[in-house]
């Protein structure tokens, strides 16, 4: 029952870290595994989504401590930014594309902690309210992080375009 309710946004959560479907998989299992042996620590007067985001988001940010590997976002970041459509010009969509990658190395470069609540609000649309419930973070401290990653994210792609958007 868990797994039907949580796999989707859990598999999101892993896919943004991982960058790979595959692996966004693998993380998947490894983080109901943990789950499953971490259910004697959940407090049952606590929010169970919440405490079991934090879970998965804390596991993923071990892994990717751990690897040091470059990560790239989900594909769903293409709904977001691509604005080609089929019947718009081969240049368009080329530069649409260039766009979108340049999102996905500059949101790559930020930390785990200012991508997450990035990834949560702009492309999830999650509200700051519903952002800090499912971190376990004061809202203050949630909108903070999403300033500084916004700020950051600003920085790297004007280094990366020579100050040109």
């Amino acid at each position: 029952m868990l797994v039907d309710l949580y796999a989707k946004r859990i598999y999101n959560l892993a896919y943004q870290f991982s960058g790979t479907p595959q692996e966004a998989e693998d993380l998947v299992q490894d983080i109901f595994l943990k789950l499953y042996h971490s259910l004697g620590k959940y407090d049952a007067k606590k929010d169970f989504s919440a405490w079991f985001l934090t879970l998965a988001r804390n596991y993923l940010i071990d892994e990717y401590r751990q690897h040091r590997q470059e990560k790239s976002l989900r594909d769903d970041f293409d709904e977001l930014t691509l604005s080609a459509t089929a019947n718009d010009s081969p240049e368009h969509q080329y530069l649409a594309r260039e766009r979108t990658e340049l999102i996905r190395q500059a949101l790559s470069e930020l930390s785990p902690e200012l991508r997450t609540v990035l990834v949560l609000r702009e492309i999830e649309g999650f509200s700051y309210e519903e952002i800090a419930e499912k971190l376990g973070l004061p809202v203050g401290t949630v909108k903070s992080r999403i300033n500084r990653g916004r700020l950051q994210m600003a920085e790297v792609i004007l280094k990366r375009t020579g100050g040109k958007l």
